[in-house]
């Protein structure tokens, strides 16, 4: 039976992905940083499956320490991980950092994937990693030397830029890691909450324009698509659109820059930068 960690699995898109999986009789592991909302999708999968078990994991992925954790859980409770979806992201309308000193959106759209990913690759074998980008990563600008974005901040544009380095992540891990299929893909405008987590101009933004925009069932067809089909078994280092591999950016092009990028997570993570596990 085919293994599926997915994180972000509470709201949009992960929710939308749990469930169907488990409707395609997938054993899924879902994460999410509310308890509650964990245990409400994790019932949800369960009554849409045939039996297949569901499991919850509760993590707060804007703290790396949560992130160790979280991997050290999965290791003890999973021999192999067939797919990891690294799902969960944000935008947030100011710029605060963790406990750690990480900028938040940095810290979870980025870093946090990296790690885990990193932290479980043995457990993958030769499986998928699955990342949620976005098409905004073309509005986003890396400067290896302000990851942090202390220089000045804009949410969407620092939005963009944590989503152009999912697109960078995924063609290193392709490049290191041949013996996994490390795709990522931009999931549409969705109705979800991504940008409900304060209050901000962003939040009613989003609550005025939901009707306008793409279902969560509709944005999880590319992740379910990439995370199982047997078209996608061999598919890596790739950017998806509507289950069509696109080119991105010329910036998410720089496989200079993806290395880099790469080298400096492994620093900030506390990884060594030539880290091939």
């Amino acid at each position: 039976m085919t293994l599926v960690l997915l994180t972000g699995a509470t709201r949009g898109i992960g929710r939308a992905a749990a469930v169907e999986l488990a409707r395609q009789g997938v054993e899924v592991a879902l994460v999410g940083r509310d308890p509650g909302r964990v245990s409400a999708v994790a019932a949800a999968a369960r009554s849409a499956s045939g039996g297949a078990p569901v499991h919850e994991h509760v993590a707060d992925l804007t703290l790396m320490s949560e992130v160790r954790a979280l991997a050290a859980q999965a290791r003890e409770r999973y021999p192999s991980i067939d797919v990891l979806a690294n799902n969960a992201g944000a935008v947030f309308a100011s710029r605060k950092v963790t406990a750690e000193g990480l900028e938040r959106t940095f810290a979870l759209n980025h870093l946090a994937p990296f790690l885990l990913t990193n932290l479980l690759h043995d457990r993958l074998g030769g499986g998928r990693v699955v990342t949620t980008s976005s098409d905004a990563h073309r509005y986003g600008l890396l400067d290896l030397g302000d990851l942090q974005s202390a220089k000045s901040y804009s949410a969407m544009a620092v939005y963009g830029t944590s989503k152009l380095c999912n697109i960078l992540f995924t063609r290193e891990l392709a490049t290191r890691h041949p013996e996994l299929c490390a795709t990522c893909f931009h999931p549409g405008v969705v109705r979800t909450g991504f940008a409900k987590n304060e209050n901000s101009i962003l939040r009613i933004a989003t609550t005025v324009a939901a009707p306008f925009l793409r279902s969560p069932r509709h944005g999880a067809r590319s992740l379910l698509w990439l995370a199982t089909s047997a078209e996608t078994a061999d598919l890596t280092g790739a950017y998806v659109v509507d289950e069509t591999v696109v080119q991105p950016s010329l910036q998410a092009q720089d496989d200079a820059l993806a290395e880099d990028l790469w080298e400096r997570s492994a620093e900030l993570a506390g990884l060594p930068a030539d880290v091939s596990a």
